[in-house]
């Protein structure tokens, strides 16, 4: 065979390989997958969590002095003296249950009456309700002034409100020794409240009065006069150490207290 037609044949039988070569497809594998259906977990309602507020119940102490509040306000009590001639001539009080309420003075020579806020003494008031309680007051319908009339010692007049319940009574004398012990109580009260106002009025005005008004506390004192002399012990401590009162006033005052603390 010459050496062209060999070169002829070689060349065709490449030709025929490439085509055979040219002609496969490759098919990539498929993966073979498993598909599993997934069950979601059904959602749980979480209820919402209580506040303290809502699950605690209200706290003891908070409920009862709610409930002594209502029964101070729903309670008034009211005292009144007068007698033209006295100076001062009228003295009210007025307070609820918890013993806070004011007290007013007319006397002659003021324009005005004088009104002061009060807040009883635990001791006084506890025996302020004592009497009140004896007497049952709103439900009593006894007539507290005696067959004698003394009219010149001053007029007394004691009132009682409660919801809607209301009474009042007046008398200028009276053998009922709870009516008795409770007017005693309001008038020391009363003495009380009127010196402590004239003692304040005379330490920025007039001094020099300081000397006879606190021989009329030690007077009181010392008689029984007073609603609560442990009461006043601040107000004299202050008094003690005012340089704006006489020397003679500030002793008297410091020997008083010594006398209140024992």
């Amino acid at each position: 065979m010459s050496e062209i037609k060999r070169k002829l044949l070689s060349a065709a039988a490449l030709v025929c390989l490439g085509a055979a070569f040219g002609s496969v497809q490759v098919v990539p594998a498929q993966r073979k997958t498993n598909k599993r259906a997934e069950n979601p977990t059904p959602a749980v309602a979480v209820p919402p969590a209580k506040s303290k507020a809502a699950t605690q119940p209200s706290s003891p102490t908070a409920t009862t002095a709610k409930e002594t509040e209502i029964a101070a306000v729903a309670v008034q009590y009211t005292y009144q003296f007068t007698q033209p001639q006295f100076n001062p001539h009228l003295v009210r009080i007025e307070h609820d249950a918890a013993g806070r309420g004011k007290v007013s003075f007319e006397r002659r020579d003021d324009a005005a009456p004088l009104v002061e806020p009060l807040e009883i003494a635990p001791a006084a008031l506890v025996r302020i309700k004592a009497a009140w309680d004896a007497l049952a007051f709103l439900d009593s319908t006894e007539n507290y002034q005696a067959e004698k009339q003394f009219p010149h010692l001053g007029t007394m007049r004691l009132r009682m409100t409660r919801g809607t319940q209301e009474r009042a009574a007046e008398f200028n004398w009276t053998h009922n020794p709870d009516a008795e012990a409770l007017v005693k109580e309001y008038r020391r009260l009363g003495d009380q409240q009127l010196l402590v106002f004239e003692i304040t009025l005379a330490r920025q005005y007039q001094p020099s009065e300081s000397v006879k008004l606190v021989k009329r506390l030690e007077y009181l004192f010392t008689h029984d006069g007073l609603s609560d002399a442990s009461q006043l012990l601040p107000f004299l401590r202050e008094l003690s150490t005012d340089e704006r009162l006489p020397l003679i006033a500030r002793n008297r005052v410091e020997k008083l207290v010594k006398q209140i603390e024992k």
